[in-house]
């Protein structure tokens, strides 16, 4: 479900490995969540989250989590947002390498990393929650806001936009393309020279640059998880995820 490598120089990848998509379910975000926690106090000095070639992951899992009840969900919530703010507050770099199309919740785990490489070609990211009934929440459209500034932000969340990678690259969305088989080692190169700076002025510099994205995180009763519930169990939503699985399902068969 994620597979842990280590590279030269204490960098770490963690690679999304739930086929076909890496759909994230509970037990995927819990596992990335706990693995990006783990790895300073195991003495890793950056980490790199991947994905598989032609795809990094294409979201939540919805088929599974409509299987939950509000109880089930209310804990997915909860650690999806601990997943975030995991990677928000590590005291250690993180580069998403962006191995292929990424959207929703894999445009996500994208936004709260520190360096974003995704492949070249016709690969696409993107916030597409409202296409299927869902809102974006709060923590999460300050992430890119941050990025590409709030009246972008603003576009490509209302539409639900999934931008391609050429489009992705001019908005600021991701930071920059490389061949899907280079995208890992591109990340890689990144996290090395920045882990040739002085050490301890990196990480501080690091840590004062990245103090807006930790706040939002550090207020547990501040975080919008009833509102993730509510927007969730609403009929609209409902009906739109139950209509995209049965699609689903019956381009499959």
């Amino acid at each position: 479900m994620l597979d842990t490598i280590e590279h030269d120089g204490g960098i770490r990848e963690l690679r999304l490995a739930r086929p076909p998509v890496n759909a994230l379910n509970p037990e995927l975000v819990r596992a990335l969540r706990e693995a990006v926690e783990s790895a300073p106090r195991e003495g890793a000095n950056a980490l790199v989250i991947s994905g598989a070639p032609g795809i990094f992951s294409a979201g939540l899992d919805v088929p599974a989590l409509l299987t939950l009840d509000r109880a089930g969900m209310r804990a997915f919530w909860s650690e999806f947002l601990g997943m975030c703010a995991a990677l928000a507050r590590s005291p250690i770099p993180v580069a998403a390498a962006i191995t292929g199309h990424s959207p929703a919740g894999g445009a996500v785990i994208a936004l709260f990393c520190d360096f974003r490489v995704m492949a070249h070609g016709a690969y696409r990211i993107g916030l597409n929650e409202v296409q299927v009934g869902l809102t974006v929440p709060s923590v999460i459209h300050a992430a890119l806001a941050r990025l590409v500034g709030a009246y972008r932000a603003e576009r490509l969340l209302v539409s639900g936009t999934m931008l391609e990678s050429e489009a992705a690259r001019a908005t600021g969305f991701v930071d920059e393309l490389a061949d899907v088989d280079h995208v890992v080692a591109r990340a890689r190169n990144w996290l090395e020279e920045l882990l040739k700076l002085p050490r301890q002025a990196m990480l501080s510099t690091r840590e004062l640059a990245r103090a807006d994205l930790a706040a939002l995180f550090a207020d547990p009763a501040n975080l919008p998880l009833e509102t993730l519930l509510e927007m969730w169990f609403a009929p609209e939503a409902q009906d739109t995820l139950h209509a995209m699985v049965e699609k689903l399902k019956a381009k499959k068969a």
